[in-house]
């Protein structure tokens, strides 16, 4: 039997966020999740917790990357809890994990993460975001975003 990875997309986004964020964060983790893919995030609040709680909804895998020392920390729909302690500088890991990132709205931690992913050569798309970075390519929806997501990645369903 061949093994295939599943594509893992990396959602960023503040950890405080208002309710339409964070009804946009929840259907691109739904989208991320009903397209067969794996959700990466920083494991908290806001954004993060959102796009976890849309990708378990669909059925989905996430993965948290947390910067604490403790799984007690993650949102309750984090799957995979990774530990490491290291605070901001785990955005770094966040963007070497993932295939391709999706920003909603965000700010400075956001934007580290999405400067990581595009030093990484990796695609970065942005909704609701004004975020002003060269090469963070702004997508209309939800499902634009994640669509486009997996075209940069040439591994649409």
């Amino acid at each position: 039997m061949k093994y295939v990875r599943r594509p893992i997309i990396g959602v960023i986004g503040s950890a405080q966020c208002n309710e339409e964020v964070y009804e946009i964060a929840r259907e691109v983790g739904r989208e991320v999740a009903r397209l067969g893919c794996i959700l990466v995030c920083g494991g908290l609040t806001g954004v993060m917790e959102a796009a976890s709680c849309g990708a378990k909804e669909a059925g989905g895998i996430t993965i948290g990357i947390l910067p604490g020392d403790s799984k007690t920390a993650a949102n309750p729909y984090i799957d995979i809890h990774i530990v490491t302690n290291m605070g901001f500088a785990r955005n770094a890991i966040i963007a070497l994990t993932a295939d391709v990132l999706i920003a909603v709205a965000g700010g400075y931690g956001t934007i580290s993460e999405a400067a990581f992913g595009l030093k990484l050569g990796k695609a970065v798309f942005a909704l609701h975001s004004d975020i002003k970075v060269k090469g963070i390519i702004k997508c209309d929806n939800p499902t634009d975003a994640v669509i486009r997501a997996l075209k940069a990645l040439d591994k649409l369903p």
